[in-house]
């Protein structure tokens, strides 16, 4: 999976705009935000309505890997227009397309990575596949089930709780460098180290 010189997407998920930036449902974007920060590099806009930053994962020389992270500008449900522009402009193989999104089923900060399968009624994914079909690795951060009998869409549109924020950024630190391994090492030395 990491043998070809085509670059790589990350593309973090979630929704654009002030009000949104700490749901747990833009958890994508929070690791995307720091990918880019540990590359250096600022957001631009692209025509494809993404933020993107491009640069590279790994060890400096041959071995380092071209990637771009994106943040589509569109919502949650509309993220696989941006998506399919940007694999199309950069000429990224859906094996390369690594979405980093919020799930419900795993509890809050663990992680799971995987390629292809169901969007477990995720609308980002959901959009994603209609456009990429199902191929592409996903890095699933956890962030537990609603309390009680809170409504699933309320409780991803919620900020994260004043206990959940005092590990927030170890959990989004541990994610970005999950994806760094995705990239750099593979698929299966990723979920080695990470998956729990």
């Amino acid at each position: 999976m990491t043998d070809d010189a085509s670059p790589w997407l990350v593309v973090g998920l979630g929704n654009p705009g002030g009000e949104y930036a700490g749901n747990r449902h833009n958890v994508g974007f929070m690791v995307a935000d720091l990918l880019a920060e540990r590359m250096g590099a600022r957001f631009k806009a692209h025509k494809s309505r993404a933020q993107v930053v491009e640069g590279r994962v790994g060890p400096p020389g041959p071995l380092s890997r071209r990637v771009v992270v994106a943040k589509p500008m569109s919502f949650m449900n509309l993220s696989g227009g941006p998506v399919t522009a940007l694999r199309d402009f950069y000429k990224v193989p859906v094996g390369h397309v690594v979405a980093v999104h919020d799930e419900l089923d795993i509890d809050y900060g663990a992680l799971r990575l995987k390629v292809g399968g169901g969007d477990n009624g995720h609308n980002g994914l959901k959009s994603i596949t209609k456009s990429l079909g199902a191929d592409y690795c996903r890095v699933r951060f956890g962030i537990g089930r609603p309390p009680g009998r809170m409504d699933v869409a309320a409780f991803v549109l919620k900020d994260f709780s004043a206990a959940e924020r005092k590990e927030l950024d170890y959990f989004v630190d541990r994610a970005a460098d999950a994806v760094e391994t995705l990239i750099a090492d593979g698929l299966e030395r990723a979920q080695g180290t990470y998956s729990s």
